[in-house]
């Protein structure tokens, strides 16, 4: 019959300082990784400095995953298309938001235009001395659900064209000149953008017309000049 005592089982065992070592630096790296507040960590910290054996050590780490390790990511959710937000068949609130490259046109006998897929600012200048200006909205985005175009047109001409869909406010004024609203865009639709023009027009003039857009909107984009 053996005289060997039966080995203890492995929670039991002393730990060594190297073991607690090994805890402290793994309790370190959850903090780095966001998984500890400081408030955890120093509740732990000191119950590992005080840990004799492994079954006190084990508890400290047992809710972390091993260094440098992820948590499994969530399935994603089922994909659904934007819902369109009204007649035009245009998800607005797709094309509200992101950071804008220009927030001016000058033209001093000349002429500037922007179209096509350009963000425009919360606040766009427009200038027309002797010249013309164009800015088509319709397949551009919106830095903002409101918009202002500033418009100052001295013996030169402005045209802005809107999809319809948007609606438009204008409040500029005309001094032997006019601001010209065309068309009406109709009811606004949900989630669309709102534009304000306002300024002066001086042996000039503002117009503001409503037309569909050629292309499907690309989303942000670069701005393209002429």
């Amino acid at each position: 019959m053996s005289d060997e005592r039966p080995e203890k089982p492995l929670p039991e065992l002393r730990a060594s300082d190297a073991d607690r070592d090994r805890v402290v630096e793994r309790l370190r790296d959850a903090v780095a990784e966001g998984r500890l507040d400081m408030e955890e960590f120093e509740e732990r910290l000191e119950a590992a400095y005080k840990s004799r054996t492994y079954a006190e050590l084990e508890p400290l780490t047992r809710d972390l995953p091993s260094a440098g390790a992820s948590a499994p990511l969530p399935a994603p959710a089922p994909f659904a298309a934007p819902a369109a937000s009204g007649a035009s068949g245009v998800s607005w609130p797709a094309r509200i938001g992101g950071r804008a490259s220009s927030a001016t046109g000058i033209a001093v006998m000349s002429a500037f235009q922007r179209k096509g897929a350009w963000t425009v600012p919360a606040r766009f200048d427009a200038v027309a001395f002797w010249g013309g200006g164009e800015l088509d909205l319709r397949e551009a985005n919106f830095a903002e659900r409101e918009v202002v175009i500033n418009c100052i047109a001295i013996m030169g001409g402005i045209e802005i064209t809107v999809p319809p869909g948007v609606e438009v406010e204008v409040r500029g004024f005309g001094l032997m000149g006019a601001f010209d609203q065309r068309d009406t865009p109709g009811p606004p639709e949900p989630g669309a953008p709102r534009v304000v023009v306002m300024g002066l027009a001086f042996w000039g003039g503002v117009e503001v017309k409503v037309k569909p857009p050629k292309n499907p909107p690309r989303g942000p984009s670069l701005e393209k000049r002429l």
